[in-house]
């Protein structure tokens, strides 16, 4: 039996996370997301599958998050209904994030073709609410560490690996005539001291990886957060200005809650107002009570004093019209929104008020792909086009580093410590190309291992005749 991958997404880029395992007859594709960031990159959400998607047989899911998660509908409107496999809160999750996602889309469109600004004479969703429906049937739980048998040729296990909620690191067995191999997807790896999540499981054994790489060219101290944070938002306040941080719905915004609400029980940052303006974000928030066992901060949400996600003061707002009367406030509060790169929901309005105020401030918290409005913000352009018109620049725009989800440079040299023996191939992916580049380098020099570096669309034979 023969076993190869073709690279449908997830490289030279830090989206589109799409990698098909052709294992004899069996088709597996690991990962189904969208594209974000530049437009080029976009482009590729709107063509057709770069394989029919009636012949694949499964997928399976390494996280929720929209860039491995989100062309799940389109795959299933195109033909897809196969099992979709994933851990049990992630399978909660990307039915909050297809809806939500589904939703948006429609919005924009609408809204687009309203104000009259897209070039299309009547723009069109790339998915709707009930495309994202479909997706839901297919949905299969996993628990971590325990083996899966999926087919007569393939079983599967899937380890902790942080990140975010349910986060899975994926080993796959694959039983030839001959031989069983071991192939290893990383998936995105989270940090090894957050406060929230338990750090990525050792992986002793694999033929063949696939390591993520976002982070393979810098390192994020993690122990001046707060610190940095809390100066922001003093500042801001001294200023009579809001601060407005931009936040993915999953795993940041409740990081962001934790934090805020610690440094205003230490009076590190004023009791001010702290709004949660995310439907979304509300959602996956209650899914930390339901899967405690996930995470560490079960005894916190047991102690009203002490939960980070249910206090005096902060506020959660589901409706367009709350969401809308948050424009009117002149100073004195945090606002937290999705999505966390500026690429679209309710955050779009809040910086189209936002930007041209100068005693606002902007906050990123997360990594922003090339091409979109957070990584264009944060390069200091003046202008930021939202809705069509180009919205002066004159808040104050920041990044937090060390608040990112994805493990550096030392925790991802760290993580591939854990193998007794090298795999006999690595895949570095889900990176641009310096940090990619950067990683590979050390992987060399340091643990005399051959990482390669795959193009989009390429494909290489893993194993044969086994």
């Amino acid at each position: 039996m023969d076993v190869s991958v073709k690279f449908l997404g997830g490289a030279g880029t830090v989206t589109g996370s799409r990698f098909l395992l052709q294992i004899g007859a069996l088709r597996v594709l690991v990962d189904c997301g969208l594209f974000q960031g530049m437009k080029d990159y976009r482009l590729r959400n709107w063509g057709p599958f770069p394989v029919d998607p009636v012949g694949i047989d499964m997928v399976l899911l390494t996280h929720a998050h929209i860039d491995h998660s989100g062309y799940l509908p389109k795959l299933v409107k195109e033909g897809f209904s196969g099992p979709i496999y994933c851990t049990e809160p992630t399978l909660e999750l990307v039915k909050i994030l297809l809806m939500d996602a589904g939703k948006l889309q429609e919005e924009e469109a609408a809204y687009a073709q309203k104000k009259g600004y897209s070039k299309h004479k009547k723009p069109e969703p790339l998915f709707t609410i009930k495309d994202a429906e479909r997706v839901f049937p297919l949905l299969q739980p996993l628990r971590f560490e325990e083996e899966y048998t999926l087919h007569e040729v393939l079983k599967v296990t899937a380890y902790n690996a942080g990140h975010i909620l349910g986060a899975a690191i994926l080993k796959l067995k694959v039983k030839g005539q001959n031989q069983e191999k071991a192939i290893v997807f990383s998936g995105d790896l989270g940090r090894y001291h957050d406060p929230i999540l338990n750090p990525p499981a050792d992986i002793p054994f694999g033929d063949v990886l696939f390591m993520e790489s976002t982070y393979g060219n810098r390192v994020n101290e993690n122990a001046k957060v707060s610190v940095q944070l809390a100066k922001i938002i003093k500042d801001t306040y001294m200023r009579g200005g809001v601060s407005v941080i931009p936040s993915f719905a999953v795993g940041r915004t409740q990081m962001i809650l934790y934090l805020l609400h610690r440094m205003q029980k230490l009076g590190t940052i004023p009791q001010i107002p702290i709004y949660v303006d995310s439907p979304m974000a509300i959602d996956v928030t209650h899914l930390y009570k339901t899967f405690s066992h996930y995470h560490h901060l079960g005894p916190f949400l047991d102690e009203s004093d002490a939960n980070p996600f249910l206090h005096r003061n902060l506020h959660y707002y589901k409706t367009q019209d709350s969401s809308m009367s948050l424009n009117h406030l002149k100073g004195d509060a945090i606002i937290i929104s999705a999505s966390g790169m500026a690429t679209g929901g309710r955050i779009l309005h809040h910086l189209y008020n936002r930007l041209p105020n100068e005693d606002d401030s902007v906050i990123f918290v997360g990594f922003q792909p090339e091409g979109t409005r957070g990584r264009k913000l944060l390069d200091g352009d003046k202008t930021c086009r939202i809705y069509g018109v180009d919205v002066p620049v004159k808040a104050s725009v920041h990044f937090i580093e060390g608040l990112s989800a994805h493990a550096d440079q030392n925790e991802l040299m760290e993580w591939s410590e854990g193998f007794i023996h090298r795999p006999k191939m690595t895949f570095l992916v889900h990176g641009e190309a310096e940090s990619t580049q950067a990683l590979a380098g050390l992987l060399r020099s340091q643990r005399q291992w051959n990482p390669i570096i795959p193009a989009y669309m390429e494909s290489f034979e893993l194993f044969s005749g086994i």
